[in-house]
């Protein structure tokens, strides 16, 4: 099975703070599920979106999905990855909170 890359950089209006160095795992590529991976850059306050996914034809969903979390979340200066097996919208944006919560105590799951 050939895997599908999809990439999406977005700038928020204002980046949050509060997000520690280091990196954090949520989640578990399963049946119908996913894991999101974040760390912090410091080079700029973009943020960086690299989905890995057995499907294709739904990057306008995933672009929505990630641009509503940096939207609403304001977060900046993050790098996301996500490697999907088949989650709905709802698991995914589920999941991005869960990664930022964590990232934000400065923890792994």
């Amino acid at each position: 099975m050939a895997l599908h890359t999809i990439t999406f950089s977005f700038l928020p209006e204002q980046p949050c703070t509060g997000i520690p160095e280091g990196w954090t795992h949520c989640g578990v590529v399963g049946s119908g599920d996913m894991e999101v991976l974040m760390y912090r850059h410091a080079d700029s306050d973009e943020v960086r979106v690299k989905i890995v996914t057995p499907l294709t034809g739904f990057d306008h969903v995933w672009e929505k999905v990630v641009r509503r979390f940096a939207s609403e979340s304001g977060v900046g200066g993050l790098v996301i990855e996500i490697n999907d097996n088949n989650a709905t919208p709802y698991t995914a944006a589920l999941r991005l909170r869960q990664g930022l919560q964590q990232a934000k105590a400065g923890g792994n799951l």
